[in-house]
Order: C-alpha cells, then structure tokens, then sequence
C-alpha cells in the first residue's frame, strides 16, 4: 500500500487484534457490567449528566462505583441525576482552564484515589469558536480540556494503584487526521466535521500515549467509538436532512435502530465506554481503540463489487490515529497549548 497520511508507512505492530469478546454491537451497558462489583471504586464522568454520560453514571452506579459528575450547568446536571442517590456532582467548565484545574485540585486534595476516569463530555461539528486562549472549541472542548483534566488529576489516578482512563472518541475520526501545522484552523478554511474528526483522532493518539506513559504506575488508557445515538444533543448543530443523508433517521425523522451498522439506543451506545473501564477482558491490556465492545482493527479499504464499501460490522480505526510518533507529537503540542505537564 502506498504511503499516504491515511496510511503511514512505519508504525508500530498493532495493538489492534479483536478479542471476540461475546459481546455484540447490540449489548447493552448493563449487560456488559453485570456482575461486576465496584464496590470501593471512584469513578468521575465528564458529560455524565446527557445522553451516553448518564447512561454510563446509571451502569457505574448500579455497579455501586461511588461516581463523580463534573458539569458546566450543575442545576441542569442534578435534575438529570434525580434518584440517583450518592452521584456527586462538581462544576466543570472544559473551555475554562481554571475551572478544569480547580475541580482537579478539590479531587486530589480530598485524598481519595480515582480508578475510573471516563470523559465523555464532547461537542460536535458546531460554527467556528473558540476558547479564552483563541483555540478552536472542539479541539478544546474534546481533547485539550481533558488532556488537562486527566494531567492535573494524576496523582489521583497513581494512588489508585490500577486506574483506567477511557476516552470516548467517535468513527468521525475517519474524517482528519490532526493537522500539526493548523490544528485551530487559524491558516486553513474551517470545516466543521474536519475540526470534529480532528478531535476524535486527538482523542485516540492520546489515549495510545497516555497508555505508554501510564503503565509504570498502574494507569492503562483505552478509546472508542460508541456508535450514531440519535437524541443524545450532539447532533444539535447537524440539520435533519443532514441526519437522513447520513442514514440515522427516517424520512419523518424518528431513528433508525440496527446496531449491526452503529445505530444504536443509548444503552447499546453506553456499552463500548463501560466496557472498556471495567471489563476484565481487558486486564492487562490498553492503548487500544475499541467498537462494539471490542478491540476494533485496523481500518482496511474494501471496495465492494457495486463501488460501494461495507456498512456492516466493525469498521476499525484509521492507522493515522494509533502511529506512535504522532500520539508522542500530539502528547508535545498539547502539553505546549495548556501548560500541562504530566509527571515523568
């Protein structure tokens, strides 16, 4: 195959080999969860408030994890969390780089360990904005911001002496790869699915280097794509003739549910982000991409005899998004755009 930015010739061997789990595209968080007991386990879930996020606090809770849910709209957050008991909610701003620092700062000064950090929060293919420091918002919002709030909340993850940081990416991520010269699309035209492919890309070379960086001290990182959820607000700034184009609803607009092409319920959707921070299938392993409760593989073009390519079953992750020298130049860049360095 020839070298392209899709497809770079040198990387290292692939951590991506599926496990044949026993799950499906159509399990549900519950389902992947039960029997788990996290009992005496600290979770914190960014966006645990809406859609995916408070699908997965409703499995980690049912789970008896004590869970943490950091929001930017707190009196929103608590009436999404009713009869939830024990859900602690904090503030949390992921464009505010004070606010990210000082949820983290309470956390790690309470003295308690975190086990499971899942960051779900993400916004998706809205007009160009930017951030207080002028970098682009879903940059910022889905991949800095975290990359700081998993940064300041380290010794927090070391002291629980076997962590899991689960980073909720997206097969958007087929869309870009992250531009080193321009990631703020200040030199370049904006296009609002490139700068979300950009984010979700980000959001993998992270968890691959956050996985290498983390293993010494017992921190293992995964990412995923959780599949095409309609109703959960991400698709806010997606019109409905968008939506039908690209499959997710009917003609009238109501979802269209098959699993086995990523249209899922919330529940199936939760499943994959669940499962990658608990599941001990996993033990051992990390810096893998996951879809469908599974290790993906590696993207692979096939071209089907009609000029069309396959819509069923995994998809797999873009190579560009696991090269190893890519995740360490991210890990660079967005210590030099957040001033966050991770202990070494």
């Amino acid at each position: 195959m020839p070298d392209s930015p899709a497809f770079p010739s040198a990387y290292r061997p692939t951590l991506q080999h599926p496990l044949h789990s026993g799950f499906t595209a159509a399990s549900t968080a519950a389902e992947v969860i039960r029997g788990i007991d996290l009992n005496g386990r600290v979770a914190i879930v960014t966006g645990g408030y809406a859609g995916l996020g408070l699908e997965t606090v409703r499995a980690l809770h049912g789970a008896r994890a004590q869970v943490i849910v950091p929001a930017r709209d707190t009196s929103r957050a608590a009436h999404a969390l009713q009869g939830l008991a024990g859900i602690e909610l904090e503030a949390l701003d992921l464009l505010d780089p004070a606010s990210i620092d000082a949820l983290a700062a309470r956390f790690v000064a309470s003295g308690r360990p975190l086990h499971l950090l899942i960051n779900s929060a993400g916004i998706m293919a809205g007009p160009l904005t930017r951030d207080a420091r002028g970098y682009e918002s879903q940059l910022a919002t889905n991949h800095l911001g975290h990359f700081q709030l998993v940064g300041q909340l380290w010794p927090a993850l070391v002291r629980a002496q076997g962590a899991r940081v689960v980073a909720v990416s997206s097969r958007g991520h087929r869309r870009s790869p992250v531009v080193f010269d321009d990631p703020n699309f200040e030199r370049r035209p904006y296009d609002p699915w490139e700068a979300y492919g950009q984010s979700k890309t980000a959001n993998i070379l992270f968890a691959r280097e956050l996985d290498k960086r983390g293993q010494a001290a017992g921190i293992r990182a995964f990412s995923l794509h959780p599949g095409s959820i309609a109703g959960t607000g991400l698709s806010k700034h997606v019109s409905l003739e968008q939506l039908r184009q690209m499959g997710a609803v009917d003609a009238d607009g109501a979802p269209i549910l098959d699993p086995a092409r990523g249209l899922k319920t919330v529940a199936q959707g939760a499943s994959t982000g669940v499962w990658c921070a608990t599941s001990p299938q996993l033990a051992g392993r990390g810096g893998v991409y996951c879809e469908d409760n599974d290790i993906a593989p590696l993207y692979t073009p096939v071209t089907q005899s009609d000029g069309s390519t396959p819509t069923q079953g995994m998809i797999g992750v873009m190579p560009y998004a696991v090269d190893e020298t890519d995740a360490a130049r991210l890990w660079t860049l967005s210590e030099q755009l957040t001033g966050t360095v991770y202990p070494r």
